[in-house]
């Protein structure tokens, strides 16, 4: 008579904390995308240029990344659950503040306090994916989340235009709050609670390296974003001193009692290699983003709302091909759904290169669902192998470290790629020359998830 209350009791318990989890997902990837659709209403609200407007994006994007390791780390060493839950009250916190901010500068600062919240929310939820449900549905797990995330970046620009027609500016910020109270109360009420973490009191925090490594990846986020395609002396500068405080940074690794991180994690191969293909094709995801709405809109001359119901075709796909791809990483193996996703990326990037000059609109849709389809394959697999072999103690950081190359990929991208689409266009912005640069940064893209594909065939043969 046991065996059936304890199955009864296993699928409530089992989904309750992905819920939580997957809400957490959710409102980092809203607060990233929600904000992009009001920066005209904020230039107007604040009297503000758009150099200073875009601050509200940066500071939020710059705070994720400069702490995604380190947070990580934290969570690894006083516990997962607990920094989870201060993650996520600290992003509600910052919602409600940016939603109450007299002042761009105010805004800009609690902009910076909600990445804070949104980095612990990145970091802790994909590491506590191994605590809150069982092994063999870790791809389905993996899955969700990624449609999760699929769904914030799609929900956010459709429904922050939808709150400032309506409400205005601030109820952008302040939808956040009662959708933050709802997950912090499902995670506190359903989370498996942690035993006490001694390793912090016993080992210590590498403080120099969490200085070091934060210095250096927010110079290199700067030297990306900052002056929006050109690339001057201030750009070069952040540049060269990332490239030192990277150097630092090593150097005090290999010294600390307690690193941040363990420099011998990056000889693990899988771990590496994991890594690097994140970067790749992030980065051509990126491009999609920053090429999709000129080609679109000055290379097919759509309208604005039709530009729109362009782009929002890819999170779609993602969002309705998470799960399932996460069941077949469960059904087939991470190694070969890693692959043809790889495949898949290949075949649509060669799409986007060849079919928009010949067929329009649907030359451009077509290929992008498939690129789509297969980054919704790769990122499930690759979280999912990553993950599933990772130790305990170091699941945090190592979720830490996947967000953070899905990071610095979203940032090289807009940067690279967006070079090679104006060296494309030679500065001209008449239809031919606008799919001339599309065509030219479609090319490249295909070159970089090429290598990515024989990263993970290497891998895979070994």
């Amino acid at each position: 008579m046991k065996p059936t209350p304890a199955v009864a009791h296993t699928r409530p318990v089992f989904q309750w904390p992905l819920l939580s989890l997957s809400l957490s997902m959710l409102l980092a990837a809203l607060g990233t995308s929600i904000v992009n659709v009001g920066l005209p209403t904020l230039a107007e609200a604040f009297d503000a240029s758009f150099q200073r407007v875009q601050w509200v994006v940066i500071a939020y994007l710059l705070a994720i990344t400069a702490l995604i390791v380190s947070v990580g780390r934290l969570g690894d060493m006083l516990g997962r659950r607990r920094l989870l839950l201060g993650g996520i009250a600290l992003f509600t916190l910052g919602s409600a503040l940016c939603g109450l901010a007299p002042s761009l500068g105010l805004l800009i600062g609690a902009r910076a306090l909600q990445g804070v919240g949104a980095a612990l929310m990145m970091a802790l939820t994909m590491a506590l994916v191994g605590e809150a449900v069982p092994k063999a549905r870790t791809g389905s797990a993996m899955g969700l989340l990624g449609t999760m995330s699929a769904i914030g970046t799609a929900l956010g620009p459709s429904l922050g235009g939808l709150l400032i027609d309506g409400f205005g500016w601030r109820a952008m910020f302040l939808i956040i709050v009662p959708m933050g109270l709802l997950t912090w109360l499902l995670a506190y009420r359903y989370l498996p609670a942690e035993s006490p973490k001694p390793t912090f009191a016993r080992s210590g925090f590498d403080l120099p390296g969490t200085v070091l490594l934060a210095l250096t990846l927010g110079a290199y986020a700067l030297a990306m974003t900052l002056g929006r395609g050109t690339f001057g002396s201030l750009n070069g500068a952040l540049l060269l001193g990332a490239g030192v405080g990277l150097g630092l940074f090593i150097h005090v690794e290999n010294r600390s009692a307690s690193p941040l991180i363990r420099l011998g994690m990056m000889r693990d191969r899988n771990l590496s290699a994991s890594l690097v293909m994140s970067v790749l094709v992030t980065s051509v995801m990126m491009a999609t983003l920053v090429v999709g709405p000129f080609y679109l809109a000055q290379g097919l001359g759509l309208e604005a709302l039709q530009v729109g119901l362009v782009l929002s075709v890819g999170p779609i796909v993602a969002a309705l091909t998470g799960v399932p791809a996460g069941r077949l990483v469960d059904r087939f193996g991470a190694r070969r759904i890693t692959v043809a996703g790889l495949v898949a990326m290949v075949l649509g990037c060669l799409g986007l290169s060849t079919l928009p000059l010949a067929w329009g609109i649907v030359g451009y849709v077509a290929p992008m669902m498939v690129v789509t389809l297969g980054y919704a394959l790769f990122q499930t697999a690759n979280n999912t192998a990553v993950m599933a072999q990772v130790v305990q103690d170091q699941r945090g950081v190592t979720a830490g470290l996947l967000t953070l190359s899905r990071n610095l990929g979203l940032v090289s991208g807009a940067s690279v790629l967006g070079a090679v689409f104006a060296l494309g266009t030679g500065a001209a912005l008449h239809p031919q020359a606008i799919a001339d640069g599309t065509q030219l940064t479609f090319i490249v893209a295909l070159a970089l998830v090429a290598v990515a594909l024989v990263i993970a065939l290497v891998q895979r043969s070994r």
